[in-house]
């Protein structure tokens, strides 16, 4: 018997079924991880015990809106300029050089916005400046004679300026550094430390697959300076000094699905904070054409945000190549976090 050509159909339908067997090991470490048994051995509640031994909080607020919207699930993917906030390394994962801004409405009427540059000096070195912000509008000063206002305001500002370097070490191995210096001011005082990010990634060479580790925010213990006066007249200028936030990740990602018009990433990363217990985040993005993309993710293991979702769409234009996107994640009783990043590369 000869060989009975496939039609368009079946063709279809066999790259549908390629695509399924390719997602199931990551559907079946998903059910695996969400089920009570695991659920209570891999994540004991000891580690909750650990909230509020740090400082500089706002160094753990996850930057972009695609990373964001996959659930912050992207040190094994970080291939834009949001790399200098989650994977240093990250910055060897594309060839030009690139402009990114991110900006959040935060919790409670607070702002949140990121500002990164990278330059490639040559095929394997490359060199990146960001700022974080965290900010508010100016608030009235009360006390507890006078619960409507003395009539003077005080502001609250969160500051961190970061300086990175990635270098490509062979064709599979990359690796990143990134020095930062923060300044936390709140009315009188103000508080200054450095830390340093640390991160590694790694392609398997088993199809698309590759993993990362990451270090982020590693630094001594840091306290406030300045001096205040109490409501009972006592003067007081010595502070308790503070850990940073400094979290550990481990990810790994992979494309189960990709052809020249459609593209399915799949992430799953372990946090590990040293001021809250472990958390484990599921991150997808499927892209089109590259042009419009869509994402999804949720994390396991946390009080208030497990769910996000997001967008994207990329502008090709004559000068420079521009992403839009958009994410947005439900925090529970606390309301809802819009965020929107541009990229910009040229």
């Amino acid at each position: 018997m000869g060989l009975v050509p496939l039609g368009e159909k079946d063709i279809k339908s066999t790259s549908m079924k390629n695509m399924a067997m390719r997602l199931l090991p990551f559907l079946a470490v998903l059910m695996f991880l969400l089920s009570n048994a695991v659920h209570a051995q891999l994540f004991p509640v000891l580690g909750e015990q650990r909230a509020g031994i740090s400082t500089a909080q706002f160094l753990k607020i996850g930057v972009g809106a695609r990373a964001t919207g996959m659930g912050e699930s992207f040190v094994a993917v970080a291939n834009d300029p949001s790399a200098l906030f989650w994977n240093p390394a990250g910055l060897t994962q594309y060839d030009n050089n690139q402009v990114y801004f991110a900006h959040s409405e935060w919790l409670v009427d607070v702002k949140h916005s990121f500002l990164g540059a990278t330059y490639r000096l040559d095929q394997s070195n490359i060199i990146g400046f960001s700022v974080i912000a965290l900010y508010m509008d100016d608030m009235p000063v009360t006390t507890e004679t006078m619960p409507y206002g003395t009539g003077e305001y005080f502001s609250y500002t969160d500051l961190a300026f970061g300086l990175t370097y990635a270098r490509r070490m062979t064709d599979q191995f990359s690796f990143g550094l990134t020095l930062r210096y923060m300044n936390s001011t709140l009315d009188k005082l103000s508080m200054n430390g450095f830390m340093f990010d640390l991160g590694t990634y790694y392609w398997t060479g088993l199809g698309t697959s590759r993993f990362a580790v990451t270090v982020s925010n590693f630094g001594g213990q840091i306290s406030p300076s300045g001096d205040v006066t109490l409501l009972s007249g006592e003067r007081r200028d010595s502070w308790q000094e503070f850990a940073l936030p400094t979290v550990f990740r481990v990810g790994f990602a992979m494309e189960p699905y990709m052809t020249e018009v459609h593209r399915v990433t799949t992430t799953i990363q372990l946090n590990h904070p040293n001021d809250n217990a472990e958390n484990v985040g599921f991150g997808l993005e499927y892209g089109w054409n590259e042009i419009i993309t869509l994402r999804g993710g949720y994390k396991i293991n946390v009080d208030e945000e497990t769910f996000s979702t997001g967008l994207g769409v990329y502008v090709p234009l004559s000068f420079a190549a521009i992403h839009f996107d958009y994410s947005f994640a439900r925090w529970g009783t606390l309301g809802s976090v819009h965020r929107f990043s541009m990229n910009l590369g040229f």
